[in-house]
């Protein structure tokens, strides 16, 4: 019986690895140019982690994450996301106390969550994203959207809609959690377990609901606007006002509060539909955060960050046609004639490779006009022959692929002569 990979994960191969790799670089080197330094916290956590900082009434804790008993006995945690982990590695570590502020970090790699796979979601996916912690002005915000939108364009991505909101301070979101709690109270009993859940815990999350009937009642609810702050009405306004000096297009959403517990102020989603027609909806996220670092153990200082999807990134690119044409094109295709030429294949193929170059042997017992097919097929700008009288004489037969002419050179100067055709410089 054959084992297949689980549910809601996906096999990455050879050339769709290699847009992985592409898309990957490109957000990392941006982020470079932003200050930003990586960082790789490991995919395992203690669960507690992610119940203190993501918030036991997020959907992630209650019903995706992937946790379970280690041999200790101990409740442990495949990351749903990346943020707490980073926070916790920030505290363990005391980056604060010794470091200038903000740190900025940026991450990419595996997260899990049990979910329903949809269009370019799945159970085990990748994320790359940016953590700025202890800054609290609202341009620090702004450059964290705009370090994301930069990322976008430069990956090819036009039409890119912004929807951001402001969730206030404490005692906003406290004022409008009260609000939230007399709307619903007549009406929560008719709506989904969920809500009903939610409605105890953090009836912000309510405004999450992806049931119909249910986005019905929601949609007459108050609004955050009405509850949020004279500081924090300031403070949004400045980032609004520094996206439009920016020339960075936004649209307000006052329905937005995002998944996650510990977001306040400043939330965002980057939402992109493909020529196609296919919509992704948010194929990325963030926010701004206060008390996250102080929960977890740390000093008192705000953070602001987010994260892509990078499968989502990947089939919107694929869509548009975006991805470069990254098939690997071998520089060279050695062809030794008879199983006692190998050993001397080797050396002729690693000369080539430790000078930068792709290059392949092939180890079948075929015939010679096999292996010029092969290398053909393989993209083979140059084949490389090499037989008993090679072998005796220290040669190599070069052969140019496109011009077909064939020239026998010695060993050592192998490598400057192929350079050369490679380089288009050779003597004609």
């Amino acid at each position: 019986m054959a084992i297949n990979n689980v549910k809601g994960t996906h096999d990455i191969i050879g050339k769709e690895a290699d847009t992985y790799a592409y898309v990957e670089n490109v957000m990392g080197q941006i982020a470079s140019f932003f200050a930003f330094q990586p960082v790789r916290p490991p995919v395992l956590e203690y669960s507690e982690l992610f119940v203190r900082g993501v918030g036991e009434g997020s959907d992630v804790v209650r019903k995706e994450m992937y946790t379970f008993l280690d041999k200790a006995d101990r409740s442990v945690t495949l990351r749903p996301e990346f943020t707490a982990g980073i926070v916790r590695l920030i505290v363990q570590n005391k980056l604060i106390p010794v470091n200038e502020l903000p740190l900025k970090f940026y991450y990419c790699g595996p997260v899990f969550r049990y979910e329903r796979p949809q269009l370019g979601r799945y159970r085990q996916f990748n994320q790359f994203g940016v953590e700025c912690i202890g800054h609290g002005s609202a341009y620090a915000d702004v450059e964290v959207i705009a370090l994301a939108y930069t990322m976008l364009q430069s990956l090819g991505l036009e039409n890119v809609t912004i929807k951001i909101n402001t969730l206030g301070d404490e005692e906003s979101r406290n004022n409008y959690r009260a609000a939230l709690k007399d709307f619903f109270k007549d009406k929560v009993a008719n709506m989904c377990g969920d809500c009903q859940n939610r409605y105890e815990i953090n009836p912000l999350r309510i405004l999450d609901c992806k049931v119909p009937e249910d986005q019905e009642i929601v949609k007459n609810a108050p609004k955050m606007s009405k509850y949020i702050s004279e500081a924090s009405q300031k403070r949004f306004q400045d980032v609004l006002a520094a996206l439009e000096e920016m020339e960075i297009p936004y649209e307000v959403d006052d329905t937005l509060v995002r998944g996650l517990d510990y977001y306040s102020e400043t939330v965002f989603e980057f939402h992109y539909v493909s020529k196609k027609g296919n919509n992704y909806g948010a194929i990325g996220a963030g926010g701004h955060y206060d008390k996250l670092v102080h929960e977890l153990g740390g000093p008192d200082v705000p953070g602001v960050g987010f994260s892509f999807g990078v499968e989502r990134l990947v089939s919107v690119l694929s869509d548009d046609e975006l991805l470069p044409d990254l098939s690997m094109s071998l520089a060279a295709y050695v062809m030794p004639i008879g199983i006692d030429s190998y050993k001397y294949a080797l050396n002729v193929a690693d000369e080539l490779r430790l000078l930068g170059y792709p290059v392949d042997i092939c180890f079948d017992d075929v015939k010679l006009g096999n292996m010029f097919k092969r290398a053909e097929k393989k993209g083979a700008r140059l084949a490389l022959i090499v037989g008993e009288e090679e072998i005796k004489n220290n040669t190599v037969i070069v052969k140019n692929m496109e011009s077909k002419e064939q020239i026998t050179v010695s060993f050592e100067e192998l490598g400057s002569k192929c350079e050369e055709i490679l380089a288009g410089k050779e003597e004609k």
